[in-house]
């Protein structure tokens, strides 16, 4: 009786022990890298920019062509366009671009061809065009040009370099963190399939 009654005892027992459950929301949130953030902004502001300089050089071409004041002039804008969409690309990092103008991988190529992309939009300024035009040529070339400006300087200053490592690091990060989360859930998944073998026992 009393082997019967400790036995019960423990049995009950370990039917109402709390098995300790995994859980996928135990998982360390990570925070993004501040200076990855204040790199992804500044190439945004660089691209919305690059695609201002796009935007009046089209409208300076189509004026040049339908006006037939100056042919010269709108092919000169013709290949700003192609040039600021290369700039474009490049701040948009893709590897395609990179494969075939490996030098823009590396900001200080970069920064010199968007100053090179801005003089283009703010040379040989056509005076007939509407004053709001022009406006815009000076404030697209002149943000431009800061923006090469710091792209130059922090190529100069290894900073490109630095951004890449810590890319390749975030990079790693992610995947240790999901390869994480699916060994977790294997866990999870081989404990619920026990627990099953062993209510299956019981009964």
């Amino acid at each position: 009786m009393a082997r019967n009654e400790d036995g019960g005892e423990g049995g009950s027992g370990g039917e109402n022990a709390a098995v300790p459950r995994l859980s996928s929301s135990g998982r360390l949130s990570s925070r993004p890298d501040p200076f990855l953030v204040v790199c992804r902004c500044f190439s945004f502001v660089t691209a919305v920019t690059a695609l201002l300089c796009v935007a009046v050089n089209i409208l300076s071409a189509v004026r040049s062509f339908k006006d037939g004041s100056d042919i010269f002039d709108g092919i000169f804008r013709c290949y700003a366009v192609v040039i600021a969409f290369v700039v474009i690309l490049a701040e948009t990092e893709w590897g395609f671009i990179f494969k075939f103008w490996k030098v823009l991988e590396y900001w200080a190529g970069r920064g010199m061809l968007q100053i090179f992309v801005a003089v283009m939009t703010r040379a040989f300024p056509n005076h007939r065009n509407p004053t709001e035009l022009i406006l815009l040529q000076n404030i697209a070339s002149y943000i431009l040009i800061g923006c090469g400006a710091v792209y130059l300087v922090s190529g100069i200053l290894c900073i490109g370099l630095l951004k890449r490592v810590r890319q390749q690091r975030e990079l790693t990060r992610e995947q240790t963190r999901e390869q994480a989360a699916k060994d977790l859930e294997d866990l999870e998944r081989r404990r619920e399939e026990l627990e099953q073998l062993l209510m299956a026992e019981r009964v």
